[in-house]
């Protein structure tokens, strides 16, 4: 299994920018399907964002593409999520998941979950 800690949420202005990362355990980081999800408050957990194995294929939620990127360095065993042009309503709690399975990341069920950094947009 595989140990998640997500770091760089924070307070930022609509318009601004943040990047995420998630650090993760253990030395095969390469098997894994990562992805972000988000949950605001009185919401229901989204999808974010996701990369494959190798980093040649993303895939992004409607709400995000063309504002955020989402990019891994397997040697690094880190994930990150560039966000830019932050709104309002991107204001959530981000989480890092990991899978091993295989399968469309946008549908997978995820088997390994981070604590969780808090993005808030607001002026």
């Amino acid at each position: 299994q595989v140990q998640l800690v997500e770091s760089g949420g924070g307070l930022v202005q609509p318009g601004g920018s943040l990047r995420l990362s998630c650090a993760a355990s253990g030395r095969t980081f390469g098997i894994y399907v990562m992805a972000w999800f988000r949950q605001a408050p009185g919401k229901e957990r989204e999808f974010v964002s996701a990369i494959n194995r190798s980093g040649g294929s993303t895939y992004y939620a409607d709400s995000v593409t063309g504002r955020f990127t989402i990019s891994r360095d397997n040697a690094r065993n880190t994930v990150y999520l560039q966000m830019s042009d932050l709104k309002p309503e991107d204001t959530a709690v981000y989480y890092c998941a990991a899978t091993s399975r295989y399968g469309d990341p946008r549908m997978m069920s995820y088997t390994y979950w981070g604590q969780g950094t808090q993005v808030t947009v607001s002026s």
